[in-house]
């Protein structure tokens, strides 16, 4: 996110929501170095009321990502960790016998927040997997025939170890297209790596985000605002057909089994138009679209076999198809 002044024309509320926005930036540094594209990835899934998918190895801070966002944001979190012998109703909650009434009350499950961090989703099987689907889509939890609806803002956080396979249950296609962004949080460089050791050594504890200096900056009346303005942000009928060719041309590659969907499409131009809001327009350029390409079309196709074991990812079909599709003038 840059920081940016006001449009023309634009209200004083949206100016004040974008700064709110930005603002997190500077915040989650008290307790996060680096990182700055994921941040900003789990801004844009809350403008656009979707969900996102972390993928690193153990020991990047996705957990702390996701605890000091929503600190900065005043909002509340839960975190379940997925095991495998977690059951739905550990997630979204059950129906419970009261003696004292002799009646069934519900007892509302940790999905019940507003940013809900799934460590390790793909550790658990596909029943418990697909407990979250309904809340992720629907924005609420069907318990005995009764539709109980989630706060909003409702965001899942949902974190995989790209490394270690065994004992894990790959999420389905299905479910991956739920997920709006697919970060991948790298390891830091040398320096962001001496910043983290060196807090450390001066007592940061990464348990009280309080003691570290992390206050709300933005709230939910900031987020309302801010998803406002970028439900007005102006999309050409030319930048439309450059998302729809992007995606149409992943449907045509021979290194994948499995191109974009018209979800994906959808979710392309919804991020491209956040990222344009973000940066200070009140319009959606190519630039927008590429820069928010590969977090959310990465996880919505699907590599040949042949292709994979000759290196090649979703990443680098994505660049290169980004590379050849026309862009509008």
């Amino acid at each position: 996110m840059d920081p940016t002044t006001d449009n023309a024309g634009q209200t004083g509320d949206t100016g004040t929501a974008r700064d709110a926005l930005e603002a997190l930036r500077a915040e989650i540094a008290k307790a996060v170095v680096g990182q700055d594209p994921a941040v900003t990835g789990l801004v844009v899934a809350l403008l656009c009321r979707g969900h996102v998918l972390l993928e690193g190895v153990p020991g990047v801070a996705k957990t702390l990502l996701v605890r000091a966002l929503a600190a900065a944001l005043e909002l509340d979190t839960k975190r379940v960790q997925f095991t495998p012998d977690l059951m739905p109703s550990d997630v979204t909650g059950s129906l419970v016998y009261d003696t004292r009434s002799a009646e069934f009350s519900f007892q509302p499950g940790p999905v019940f927040t507003n940013l809900l961090l799934a460590d390790e989703i793909n550790r658990t099987p596909p029943k418990t997997q697909s407990s979250l689907l309904e809340a992720m889509e629907e924005r609420q939890v069907t318990v005995d025939g009764t539709p109980r609806f989630l706060p909003d803002p409702f965001l899942v956080a949902a974190t995989q170890n790209p490394v270690e396979y065994e004992g894990t249950y790959p999420l389905p296609e299905a479910q991956l297209d739920r997920f709006l962004l697919k970060l991948t949080i790298p390891l830091p460089s040398r320096q962001d790596e001496i910043d983290v050791l060196t807090r450390h050594a001066e007592g940061f504890n990464p348990r009280d985000l309080h003691a570290a200096g992390v206050r709300p900056v933005a709230g939910p009346a900031d987020l309302e605002a801010a998803r406002a303005a970028v439900a007005k942000t102006t999309i050409s009928p030319e930048i439309t057909a450059y998302v729809v060719d992007i995606c149409r041309a992943t449907r045509e590659s021979p290194s994948l089994t499995l191109g974009v969907s018209p979800r994906g499409a959808t979710a392309l131009l919804a991020t491209a138009r956040a990222w344009a809001w973000l940066t200070g327009r009140d319009y959606v350029i190519p630039d927008d679209v590429k820069a928010l390409a590969l977090p959310t079309l990465r996880h919505r196709v699907q590599l040949r076999p042949e292709a994979e074991m000759e290196g090649v990812t979703a990443d680098s079909v994505i660049n290169a198809i980004l590379a050849h599709v026309p862009v509008p003038r």
